[in-house]
């Protein structure tokens, strides 16, 4: 069962994170120093009151009746009170009223066994300022909680945008722009961990850069070295008296010269240096013309002919290349589309392998459970590679088996640059007639 995931920014973490500690401190000091206030006032209260009761002690014992408000033996008396006037102290006592205002007693024993006690509420003066208290306390934890949440706005905000650069950087950098920096993206004055992560990127990108060119330099080198037997190989084969052993092995000595010439190629484009002879051309009918030489049997449409800036020696060798992928994993019939600057070809076979669809074209390796007389790989890898060159896009997909397009069959699409647009989405469904 998989756990639901809930996506927030490094910004709104930070923010939350300092306004709840910030609730938390100003709650605790809030009540801290309302029971600190409320304290001291009661205690005020209690040595007034007393101040009070002694006073008209002794205005009683001068005149032998109670005055300010004070009473003998009150039957309403608390009895907290009551068990201190039997041990013969005086003493005060703070009773919570019914409506939280609390009642103030003070209580001395006299010589005659009687108990003097003085009740008066709490000063409405003092209520007031513990009122006055707890809403500035109030107002101050709210503003301790905005501004430490727009401090952290602020600062999660400058972290987040440091490291949202520093994904579009690595982005870029895994989509193969292997001169772009992650240090340099991020920037900044402060340095912290956000920098750190930078270097580990760079450094990681760095040594898979220098890994990937000495496997290029590697594979080149073994090409080149085996161009010259090879080619001896071939020219040898064809001294060959005529036969079927004699064919057998010109068919072999040829199919390894063409692995050879195309690990070359594949080098070469791995290794970025190649560069487009651009030309003005139509697109259908320079589409139509080399399909028809390289497969009369290929139907091919035109949807929306469009004049193109291409190099046609490229784009002849990706298209000879999609077609021969189509013969020999696909079934007829192939069908190739024109649409604007989108070439499509099509074919009724079983698709393309999941592993090509997730990760792309990978050479050496085809999808088919039977190696033998099915290439080496290499032809997409290629064809992808020559799309670079151009600045186009290639991309692969599988048709569904109850599309508008019909049943099963794989489908490679060329995205030429500056392609015009069309109404079918990313990959376009053309209803053919």
């Amino acid at each position: 069962m998989r756990r639901l995931a809930l996506r927030t920014g490094v910004r709104w973490k930070i923010s939350i994170a300092i306004a709840a500690v910030g609730a938390l401190v100003a709650v605790a000091l809030s009540l801290v120093v309302h029971n600190s206030a409320r304290v001291s006032m009661l205690d005020n209260a209690r040595e007034v009151q007393l101040e009070r009761l002694l006073f008209a002690e002794r205005m009683y014992d001068s005149t032998n009746e109670p005055k300010f408000g004070t009473k003998i033996n009150d039957p309403g008396l608390p009895y907290e009170l009551r068990d201190k006037m039997r041990q013969g102290r005086r003493a005060t006592y703070v009773e919570e009223g019914a409506n939280g205002v609390p009642d103030v007693w003070a209580a001395v024993p006299m010589g005659n066994g009687t108990v003097l006690s003085l009740h008066s509420r709490f000063a409405d003066r003092s209520a007031t300022i513990m009122q006055d208290l707890d809403r500035s306390l109030i107002i101050g934890s709210a503003s301790v909680v905005f501004g430490g949440c727009a401090l952290g706005v602020l600062i999660g905000g400058q972290l987040s945008r440091r490291l949202r650069r520093a994904a579009g950087a690595a982005g870029r950098v895994a989509e193969g722009y292997t001169e772009v920096r992650v240090g340099d993206a991020v920037g900044g004055v402060v340095r912290d961990e956000t920098d750190d992560l930078a270097r580990a990127v760079d450094a990681l990108t760095d040594a898979l850069n220098e890994r990937i060119e000495a496997e290029r330099r590697v594979t080149a080198d073994i090409a080149h070295e085996l161009r010259t037997p090879v080619t001896g190989l071939l020219t040898a084969a064809e001294l060959l008296p005529p036969g079927r052993p004699s064919e057998l092995v010109r068919d072999r000595a040829q199919a390894m010269r063409t692995l050879v010439e195309d690990v070359l190629e594949v080098a070469r484009l791995d290794s970025a240096s190649e560069r487009a002879e651009l030309q003005e051309i139509a697109l259908g009918e320079f589409v139509g013309r080399r399909v028809a030489l390289l497969n009369p049997e290929i139907e091919v449409t035109v949807v929306h002919e469009s004049w193109v800036s291409t190099d046609p020696r490229r784009l002849e060798r990706i298209l000879g290349n999609l077609l021969a992928n189509a013969a020999k994993h696909g079934a007829a019939p192939v069908e190739v589309t024109v649409e604007g600057r989108i070439v499509r070809v099509r074919d009724h076979g079983p698709g393309f392998p999941e592993a090509l669809l997730r990760e792309g074209p990978s050479r050496f390796r085809t999808g088919a459970t039977d190696r033998a007389g099915h290439g080496h790989g290499l032809g997409l890898t290629i064809a992808a590679g020559q799309a670079r060159v151009l600045g186009a896009r290639l991309t692969f997909r599988n048709a569904g088996p109850e599309g508008p397009e019909g049943a099963g069959g794989a489908i490679a699409v060329l995205w030429l640059p500056e392609h015009a647009p069309t109404t079918t989405g990313s990959f376009p469904i053309l209803k053919i007639p």
